[in-house]
């Protein structure tokens, strides 16, 4: 038996290092598949974020497709999704240096099919009989005026110029094709709307020349949410509504919505990005499907005829961009211990096979920290969720007494959720003592309706709340020390953090990610899909400016304490650089110990490896200083004001 020499918590040597995370991963998504073919894009830190669409033959070859320069990305919404659509081995995507569809037959060199200019294309479907795509178009061309969404049709060879198929709304997205190409399926919403609050689904016969006729509202309004139209081979439509409370399945029968399930669970995703997928086809009565309750995902397959859902045993927590063919289905799927990898399951022997996985290197179990899912009492007697992950490595352990400091992560979104699939970053803190809570706070999905509409009027309140409660809730218990408790989170959860340093006592040091300090100036600058947003989470600006003001820590640093570090890319069109600028300024000139590290050429999220492993380490060299733990191996220093 070894015993193992006392080390404080936060100088563990671990080997889940910064390098490992930025140059050995990367992301997956947006499978589609293309007769035997298998597509998808990857996210590559290493090629400096660059996404690239990878095929995968039925005689399991993988290569490339997208050549370099070029990166399939898609800005509109300026989250993208939807970048690709593929038929018969040609594809056609978005370039994000300029925006354009571009057509690449294999073996080809990519051409442009839209012109140059300031329109973004996303979540394309092939319309082979008219030699078309029918996409999503968002129009930035008019300087001074918001930018102008509608589905349109486009010529596969770039021989025509777009045609406008509909516009009037806000927001169009998820047009689908009936198969045999005579019907076209969209959803549309306006503001102040994002689309988990409310959406319509809409159906129109096509002309002869892809016109539209008249137009029929099937599901959807003001206050319910419609998910992924798709069409069976049978020529029936199906959806995903949460006009219960929570999202379920339904498809469009005689006239009506006619239920498919009806659980207390959800069979869908916020549409943060285009192209989303829970469930797909194998024939015109079954479905295979994903679903999720209290923050684990699960497979399942359903017979529409009897709405009969019988659950499939895979050891996977977290599933997404679910397809399927008559023999097999393919999704992206993610474990406690499995990396995020694009798993392919035969229907009917069951037999799985990882296909391709998002890291190359194989960490030890006995370095993983598992999560723990927890319920735990919030304010007004309600509950909330979350992830607790202990401090785990097998080459160490703490001195008798000591507890480890706690992590406390609020997730972006808001309108969101944490996960419990393997997530090296998580890992990075508790390999070296530091425990983790990754909080679902009140306005996640996950949950049902009811939870998410939490937030609704009560950002920068519920959420603040919520993960406050979860560190005091650790805390009590003996887990934690109540005097290292430490709050971090990207983009809306960075708002969340120098809110819950500045209205709160609870934490004593805070990482903001592209976070946001005034909400006046997110309402006024910020992107066209989110210009809104604020008017059901805070209240209508400017009418209500004093909520904006009232909720904003930049106007109230006297109340902050405590040290702050801010990372923000430069290039950052949805939260604007200059807000953690201010957040730094101010507290620097209040004396606390703060720290502002910018990334030329990043945007809202890090892409580029050597900026992943910066921000990483920055983060604990920040924390070494706050809380004088020695580190286990040598970072370069960040500057810290005022230390």
């Amino acid at each position: 038996m070894i015993m193992l020499q006392p080390v404080s918590y936060g100088s563990w040597k671990s080997p889940i290092t910064s390098d490992l995370i930025a140059s050995e991963t990367l992301g997956l998504e947006q499978i589609a598949l293309d007769g035997s073919d298998l597509y998808w894009i990857e996210s590559r830190p290493a090629e400096e974020g660059r996404c690239v669409i990878v095929r995968r033959t039925s005689e399991g070859e993988i290569d490339d497709i997208t050549p370099a320069p070029f990166n399939a990305r898609t800005r509109v919404h300026e989250y993208g999704g939807g970048a690709y659509a593929v038929f018969n081995r040609t594809i056609f995507f978005s370039n994000f240096a300029d925006q354009r569809l571009y057509r690449q037959d294999l073996g080809s060199s990519p051409q442009p099919i839209t012109p140059a200019g300031d329109l973004r294309y996303a979540d394309g479907v092939i319309d082979v009989r008219r030699n078309k795509m029918i996409c999503v178009c968002e129009d930035h061309s008019i300087p001074g005026q918001e930018a102008i969404n509608s589905l349109i049709a486009i010529d596969l060879d770039g021989r025509e110029s777009k045609k406008v198929l509909a516009q009037g709304y806000d927001f169009y997205s998820s047009p689908r094709l009936s198969p045999d190409g005579t019907r076209l399926a969209w959803l549309s919403w306006r503001h102040p709307n994002m689309p988990w609050d409310g959406t319509e689904l809409w159906v129109s016969e096509l002309d002869g020349d892809g016109s539209l006729g008249r137009a029929e509202l099937v599901a959807g309004g003001l206050e319910e949410s419609i998910f992924q139209p798709e069409w069976s081979s049978g020529g029936v439509l199906h959806f995903a509504s949460d006009k219960t409370g929570w999202w379920n399945l339904y498809r469009w029968h005689n006239g009506h919505p006619e239920a498919l399930t009806g659980m207390e669970a959800e069979f869908a995703r916020p549409q943060w990005r285009f192209r989303l997928s829970t469930y797909s086809f194998v024939s015109p009565d079954h479905i295979i499907c994903a679903f999720t309750r209290d923050g684990i995902w699960k497979l399942a397959s359903l017979n529409t005829t009897r709405s009969e859902i019988d659950p499939i045993e895979i050891p996977f927590t977290e599933i997404s961009d679910v397809r399927a063919s008559s023999d097999y289905v393919v999704f992206i799927a993610g474990s406690p211990t499995e990396a995020t990898s694009i798993v392919k399951l035969d229907i009917r022997s069951k037999k799985m096979e990882i296909l391709r996985s998002s890291s190359k290197v194989a960490i030890n179990e006995d370095y993983l920290s598992l999560p723990q899912s927890i319920a735990y009492p919030t304010n007004q007697g309600l509950l909330a969720h979350a992830f607790y992950y202990r401090p785990q490595n097998r080459d160490s352990a703490a001195p008798p007494g000591e507890r480890p400091p706690l992590l406390v992560i609020s997730h972006g979104g808001p309108t969101g959720a944490a996960s419990g699939a393997l997530n090296l970053r998580i890992q990075y803190w508790t390999s070296r003592g530091i425990a983790v809570m990754d909080v679902n706070y009140g306005g996640s999905t996950g949950y049902g309706r009811a939870y998410r509409e939490r937030l609704n009027g009560k950002w920068g309140i519920v959420d603040i709340d919520d993960c406050v409660n979860g560190a005091l809730t650790l805390a009590e218990r003996g887990e934690v020390d109540s005097n290292r408790l430490i709050i971090r989170g990207g983009s809306a959860g960075g708002y969340t953090t120098p809110s819950a340093l500045t209205f709160r006592s609870t934490f004593k040091a805070g990482a903001s990610y592209y976070g946001i300090s005034d909400l006046e100036i997110l309402a006024k600058e910020t992107h066209k899909f989110e210009s809104r947003y604020l008017d059901r989470l805070v209240g209508p600006y400017p009418e209500r400016r004093d909520l904006y003001r009232e909720r904003s820590p930049l106007y109230f640093p006297e109340r902050l304490s405590c040290p702050v570090i801010f990372f923000q890319g430069l290039e950052d069109k949805i939260v604007p650089p200059n807000q953690a600028r201010m957040m730094f300024d101010a507290l620097r000139s209040k004396g606390l110990p703060v720290s502002l590290v910018e990334f030329e050429g990043e945007q809202h999220g890090f892409r580029q490896a050597e900026n992943i492993k910066r921000a990483l380490d920055a983060e604990l060299y920040f924390y070494s200083r706050i809380f004088n733990f020695q580190l286990a191996d040598f970072i370069e220093p960040v500057p810290i004001e005022n230390l």
